[in-house]
């Protein structure tokens, strides 16, 4: 992702933001609705999970009209904690969205 800093507890400080990550890791882009009625969670809280994940370069957004599709920005993403380096984030951006 071209060294963009990631804050690693802002990512994994929050299990929703976790399991809005899964699934858009699984599916690559899906709507707002979608997202919730696959995690669980309400539009509210998907919402501000989906804006945090794209503050921090991990989803982009699409809109078309009113709707508005999230897809990842990502093949994979790695944490990583190493003695005496701290803990990195490393992120494999796709070839071609």
């Amino acid at each position: 992702m071209g060294g963009a800093e990631i804050d690693v507890e802002e990512l994994m400080g929050s299990r929703g933001r976790i399991r809005v990550l899964r699934v858009l890791a699984e599916a690559r882009e899906m709507n707002i609705s979608e997202v919730g009625r696959r995690t669980g969670m309400n539009y509210t809280s998907v919402e501000r999970h989906l804006e945090a994940l794209k503050g921090l370069g991990l989803l982009r957004e699409k809109r078309y009209g009113k709707i508005r599709i999230y897809e990842a920005t990502f093949n994979s993403l790695t944490v990583r904690f190493e003695r005496n380096r701290g803990v990195r984030v490393d992120v494999e951006a796709p070839t071609q969205f």
